[in-house]
Order: structure tokens, then C-alpha cells, then sequence
């Protein structure tokens, strides 16, 4: 049984009372430990699909298809099933860490709450936790940089703190979402090593969503390039 099977995805949005169709069809498996790509322009449909695995597109969403994640039925879960699954079985790395980290909490203390949500630890196991995490990642003075709040980091530095959050439950399965979008092309070189890294480290499986392809062809076992909705 593969990890994540996706068939016959189809995903439109509503809007001012019209219905405009976004993933047509999309079907595609990822295997215990691979990593599968998903590659096209912008539009093309590949985040739309990534975040329907685990109901993210909000309400005015129409999904429908099959997403089974190891066996289990996502599309019209019950929200019980869909919390425990969410950072903790499937964990997603989007493209700009400033939207998804909290300003006004240290990095230590985000890292630490993702470990808290899933696990009955205290707090100040999670906070050591948080600076192993920092320290697996690559972040230099991990028991330092933890008390730190994001604006502190560098870019390159957030994107390996998000990577430590992603990783902090020992997800089976890694979403990337243009995780080196918003990077120079040396601090991308070093984040995909990361990835790589991280992957060995874990077992994890991940699905790397960009448009580079080049970034993809040292990373990925299998690219699904996708056009207008469909593979």
C-alpha cells in the first residue's frame, strides 16, 4: 500500500457565484521513503492539490476524488481524524517562513507548541526538544538561537526553522511548497541539502512542489509535471 494515493482529484472554487475548476482529474502515488515532485508554472494547479491532502483550501472548496493517506480516507474526514493527522503524520515546509511563523513568539516556543499539540510532554522537554531540532537542521547556536524571534533569523535561517517545526513530531510524510522560493540560489542549495538530509535522517517521505526544475532533478525519485490542472 502506498503512503499517499491520489486519484481522480478534482478541486474548483466558488466565487461570486461562479465555479471555476483548479486540479482536473490530478492522480498520482507516493511510496513509503520517496520523494515525488510536483512541477509546473504558477496556477498549474500543484498547491491546490497539496493542501486538499489534508482539507486546507477552506469553504469555498468543492473536492472531490479520493486522497488516502496510509489507508485512511481524507477528502470528508472527520476534523478528529484530520487534527491528528495535520504536523504530526503530514507535516508541511511553505514558501515564506515570515507568513507562517508567529512574530510575537520566540522560534523555541512555536517549535516547542507543535510538539506539545501532539504529545503529553511539558514544556521544558519540548523547549530542549526545539533546540535538538535547531541543532539537526543546521542552525549555529541552536541553545541561543532558540530564545530568538524570527525577525532575527536570516532568510535561509527561518526556512530551517520551519523545517525543524515540520519535522518535529517525525512526520511520515514532508509537504514542500516552493520551499526555496523566496532564496538565493546558495542558501537554496544549502536548504535542499537540509531536505535531503532530513529525509535520510527520518525516513520520511516528501512531496517537493515547485517550477524549477533543476532544483528537483538531484532531489526527486519521480516528477509529475503539471499543466493547467492536470498531470
Amino acid at each position: 500500500m502506498s503512503l499517499l494515493d491520489v486519484n481522480n482529484l478534482k478541486v474548483s472554487f466558488r466565487q461570486d457565484g461562479q465555479v471555476s475548476a483548479a486540479v482536473k482529474g490530478v492522480s498520482f502515488i507516493v511510496d513509503r521513503g520517496e520523494t515525488v515532485a510536483l512541477v509546473g508554472e504558477s496556477g498549474s494547479g500543484k498547491s491546490v492539490t497539496a493542501l486538499s491532502t489534508v482539507s486546507l483550501l477552506g469553504d469555498s472548496a468543492i473536492v472531490e476524488g479520493s486522497v488516502q493517506y496510509d489507508g485512511k480516507e481524507m477528502i470528508g474526514a472527520s476534523e478528529d481524524l484530520l487534527m491528528d493527522v495535520r504536523g504530526n503524520d503530514i507535516s508541511f515546509i511553505f514558501q515564506e517562513p515570515m507568513t507562517s511563523l508567529n512574530p510575537v513568539f520566540t522560534v523555541g516556543d512555536q517549535i516547542a507548541e507543535m510538539i506539545t499539540a501532539h504529545r503529553d510532554v511539558k514544556k521544558d522537554q519540548a523547549m530542549k526538544a526545539a533546540e535538538d531540532l535547531l541543532a539537526k537542521v543546521g542552525v549555529p547556536e541552536p541553545g541561543q538561537r532558540v530564545d530568538q524571534y524570527p525577525h532575527e533569523f536570516s532568510g535561509g535561517m527561518r526556512q530551517r526553522a520551519m523545517i525543524a517545526m515540520a519535522i518535529a513530531n517525525e512526520p511520515q510524510l514532508l509537504i514542500a511548497d516552493e520551499p526555496t522560493t523566496a532564496l538565493d540560489v546558495t542558501i537554496q542549495a544549502q536548504v535542499m541539502e537540509v531536505m535531503g538530509e532530513v529525509r535520510e535522517l527520518t525516513g520520511a517521505a516528501m512531496v517537493l512542489i515547485t517550477h524549477d526544475l533543476g532544483l528537483v532533478a538531484g532531489a526527486a525519485d519521480r516528477i509529475q509535471v503539471m499543466y493547467a490542472g492536470r498531470v
